[in-house]
């Protein structure tokens, strides 16, 4: 007789019945938005990272999180995550967090990791994928949306360091960029985008490859398409049709176009076909 008490091994099971029970809640947990980031201790890596060594998140059908699908509030505002991210685009400034939250949980329960291409976002499906682009300079990446955030009303994506990296935002801390979602079978690359005035079939073609506010952002960006053989390139300066300086390639013979956008994409450049000069 045992006076009614438990057997001890009765009782470990139930301990590990429970410690296991919690971490298959943790694991799908739902939007958990993260506390404020403490700037004084966030930031990159303390080792150098080979960022181009780290390649894009590539698409691919994943369950989905259903508790993240979940309506939340956070500091008086109510997010509806979206369903699906079909169709899903928008412009807004990104901003990425680093060293303080790795190897923190992310919003459906997995680890965060800012040597990893992913994002957080306050509404998109987790998980699901999405192309961002920074406007400012034309680079480009795919990223995993894993987390929840950013929560400041004037931000539209969180990145992780390495995409940050990538994208040439962490010197800023944050820049404007275009969301694009991108669903698994889909091209990951970019497709070519047509302007309203589209030139004559047959005629030569003109490719629009960045445009930025700044002329060195411009003229290095030409400088990075010329080492990569693709010309003749040139940079229309601010002034000519608008506030900006563009940068294009052409005139293009039109046989050539799908390359020169096949390597525009795999060069994470988008491309927008513009009437000739």
């Amino acid at each position: 007789m045992n006076g009614g008490r438990a057997h001890p091994e009765t009782g470990r099971a139930c301990a590990w019945l429970a410690l296991l029970l919690m971490a298959l809640l943790a694991g799908c947990a739902g939007p958990g938005p993260r506390p404020a980031p403490d700037f004084r201790r966030d930031g990159p890596p303390l080792s150098a990272v080979d960022i181009n060594a780290i390649p894009d998140a590539v698409p691919r059908a994943e369950p989905l999180c259903r508790p993240c699908l979940k309506p939340y509030e956070f500091e008086g505002v109510t997010y509806r995550p979206l369903a699906s991210a079909a169709g899903y685009q928008a412009r807004g400034i990104a901003s990425w967090y680093g060293r303080e939250f790795h190897g923190r949980p992310t919003a459906n329960g997995e680890r965060y990791d800012m040597l990893a291409m992913t994002a957080a976002h306050p509404i998109l499906p987790i998980p699901s994928y999405a192309r961002v682009t920074n406007l400012a300079n034309g680079r480009s990446v795919v990223v995993r949306i894993n987390d929840r955030g950013p929560f400041k009303r004037n931000r539209l994506i969180d990145l992780s360091y390495v995409a940050a990296a990538k994208l040439g935002l962490v010197g800023n801390g944050s820049g404007w960029v275009e969301v694009r979602a991108v669903l698994p079978g889909a091209p990951a690359t970019p497709r070519l985008m047509v302007a309203d005035d589209e030139p004559p079939s047959g005629a030569a073609v003109y490719l629009q490859v960045g445009a930025f506010g700044e002329a060195a952002a411009a003229q290095r960006l030409a400088s990075r398409l010329r080492q990569e053989d693709l010309a003749p390139v040139s940079v229309q300066p601010a002034g000519h049709d608008g506030p900006l300086h563009r940068v294009r390639l052409g005139p293009l013979a039109p046989a050539r176009l799908q390359t020169i956008v096949a390597r525009l994409g795999a060069l994470g450049l988008p491309s927008l076909r513009v009437p000739a000069p």
